[in-house]
């Protein structure tokens, strides 16, 4: 089964959005892949379900660095050198947002798209193991040189 490559965007569209216009930070983009199951996540990971037009899965993968630079950025600037609830929280609530945005980009294109709360784990040496539906891995750098991972497990679920 393949992914429709047009389906990406909407994904790419709404992290960079949310992440200029929340944590006033400008993501590059680098080169998108696929990735073959199971994969090394980063420490911090946050799964957030799809359904509607479109089931599956989406994977957000950070390291620590980029935890900590994000959720400082959401509280205002404050730093954070761990991940307590407060960080951990704000992670979450940055990709929930990320998603209802990218829900948003979808609908405005005739595709219903519901999300599932986030769930969020920490640890060492995650696995991910996906059956059935490719990966796609969208890399995205931050300004200072940390970087998170997109990894876009969906199918079509339309005709």
């Amino acid at each position: 089964m393949s992914i429709n490559v047009d389906l990406i965007n909407p994904f790419v569209q709404g992290t960079q959005t949310i992440l200029r216009d929340v944590c006033k930070e400008v993501p590059k983009l680098g080169k998108v892949y696929l990735k073959k199951s199971p994969y090394a996540s980063g420490s911090i990971v946050v799964i957030i379900g799809l359904t509607g037009d479109i089931k599956g899965q989406v994977i957000f993968s950070l390291d620590k660095q980029a935890a900590c630079s994000i959720s400082s950025k959401m509280m205002m600037g404050l730093a954070v050198e761990e991940l307590d609830e407060m960080a951990k929280s704000a992670i979450s609530e940055l990709m929930n947002m990320i998603l209802g945005h990218t829900a948003t980009i979808f609908y405005t294109k005739g595709i219903f798209v519901d999300i599932t709360p986030p769930s969020l784990f920490v640890g060492n040496d995650i696995q991910i193991s996906i059956s059935k539906i490719q990966t796609i891995c969208i890399p995205l750098h931050l300004e200072d040189g940390a970087m998170f991972e997109i990894d876009v497990a969906i199918q079509e679920n339309y005709s």
